[in-house]
Order: C-alpha cells, then sequence, then structure tokens
C-alpha cells in the first residue's frame, strides 16, 4: 500500500529535510518514527526539499509498506514517535501512481521580513530581519518581472544541481502589515535557494541599491554571480502543494502572517 502524509515541522534545529550522515534531518527523524510504526524500514518521498532552517507547513510526502494499519495508527504512531518540532497531520491512501514530487503541478512558499532597526527576539529564526528601510511597492514591481517561464540561472545556488534551469512562476506577491513584509510565491518547481535569492535581490531594490529593473537584467544575463545576495532561510515556509484533483490530496490551511 501507498501512504500519503501531510506535514509540518520547525525547521530551526534541523540541518534541512533530507537525510545526511551525521547530522539531524526531518527525514530522517520521520522515516525512524514510521518504520517503527511499520515494523520494517521507510524511505519516504517528499513533494520539495528545504534547506537547513527552512521551516513546512504544508509538506507533502509518501512511503510504501505492506504492514496493516488504519490511517489513525500511521498519524498517531508517527507524531508519538517523532521529535515535537515534527507534526503529521494527516494520512491517506494513494494509488501507486502517485508520487509526492513528480505528481505535484505547483508549489507554494511564504517569506516573511521583519523590517525594522531592532533584530527580533521571540521571532528569532522564525523571520527574517532587515534593518534597512524596504520599498514594498518598488518590490512588488520588480517582482512582476519574474512571473512566468524563465531561466532562472541567476537565481539558482551554483551548487544547485538541477540539469534545467527554467521554471515557472504562476504568482509572485508581496504585501506589509506593519513591520512585516510577506513574500508570497508559486511556481511549477523551484531551484535550489531560488526564493532565497529572490528574496535578497528584492531587498536591494526595496532599500534603493538597485533598480526596479536590475530583477529583469538578471534573467537575461543567466549568470549566479551576478546576482544578489542569498537571503536568510529564517522566515521562509514551504506553504502547499497542488496535485492532480483525482488524487484527493488535502491542502494546507491559510496561516498566519506570523506567530
Amino acid at each position: 500500500m501507498r501512504i500519503a502524509l501531510g506535514v509540518e515541522y520547525n525547521g530551526q534545529s534541523f540541518f534541512g529535510w533530507q537525510i545526511q550522515e551525521g547530522v539531524r534531518t526531518v527525514q530522517g527523524c520521520l522515516e525512524t518514527a514510521l518504520s517503527k510504526v511499520a515494523n520494517h524500514p521507510v524511505q519516504l518521498f517528499c513533494a520539495g526539499r528545504t534547506d537547513r532552517g527552512v521551516h513546512g507547513m504544508g509538506q507533502v510526502v509518501h512511503f510504501d509498506s505492506n504492514a496493516e494499519r488504519s490511517l489513525h495508527s500511521w498519524v498517531m504512531g508517527a507524531n508519538v514517535n517523532s521529535p515535537e518540532e515534527v507534526s503529521v497531520l494527516w494520512a491517506k491512501p494513494v494509488d501507486e501512481t502517485f508520487h509526492a514530487r513528480f505528481s505535484a503541478t505547483r508549489r507554494r512558499y511564504r517569506y516573511i521580513i521583519m523590517n525594522r532597526k531592532v533584530r527580533p527576539s521571540f521571532l528569532a529564526g522564525r523571520v527574517s530581519w532587515e534593518r534597512r528601510d524596504l520599498d514594498v511597492q518598488k518590490m512588488a514591481e520588480a517582482g512582476q518581472f519574474l512571473i512566468g517561464e524563465h531561466n532562472f540561472n541567476s537565481y539558482r545556488a551554483v551548487a544547485c544541481q538541477a540539469k534545467n534551469p527554467v521554471r515557472t512562476i504562476h504568482s509572485l506577491e508581496l504585501a506589509r502589515s506593519g513591520p512585516f513584509i510577506i513574500l508570497d510565491v508559486e511556481a511549477n518547481a523551484f531551484l535550489h535557494h531560488m526564493i532565497r535569492n529572490i528574496a535578497g535581490v528584492l531587498m536591494a531594490i526595496g532599500a534603493g541599491e538597485r533598480p526596479v529593473e536590475w530583477a529583469k537584467e538578471l534573467l537575461h544575463v543567466c549568470d549566479r554571480t551576478q546576482g544578489g545576495v542569498t537571503a536568510s532561510p529564517h522566515g521562509l515556509y514551504f506553504v502547499n502543494v497542488t496535485y492532480p484533483e483525482h488524487y484527493e490530496i488535502p491542502t494546507t490551511e491559510a496561516m498566519p502572517l506570523v506567530w
């Protein structure tokens, strides 16, 4: 049987999603927990890998098992055996054509910036902090250049292993609420550090260090070394994944601006 799970996690104490030797990862902890429930080794496949310090609100994973367990048992058993920073929200049987990564059609991220002179205390690690005064209108104007299908080579990490740098951004929105600036981006898929590099470029434009057109110019040069600073992972949330309707995968409820 193939089971899909909805997962949320606080990424502050993890070295990202993917298993790495000698460090604590979300995948490693959750696979250990599910293996105890299944009474056999479990291998997880996720909708999108997240970096060290990045949080997950609507991560979707799947695994195969011949163990007979109720959906309630998969959820509760996984949560009992997982660290408190990781929670399984739901479990659902899916057919063998479903794949958490390859069946996904869209993914959505949210990046939260606290824009004030003084660093955050209660929200440390949960928001990105930018002391420079940012012009959200200019950031929003620059972001419109990125919507559509483009070569995002200038917006991905130098070490990105994706063979094709072309991605399609379906929507990119910015809004301010008091000291908080909210960046929401939805695309068919993302490259390594793509959201953080977009945020770095938009913040440089918002601070007046670069013109609005710089966001467009970077698309054309296709050179990461010409891009801006990679923004902090703090404040980045993997919010939701979209799948074809016939899979009936639950969607994540809209989250608050901040905690």
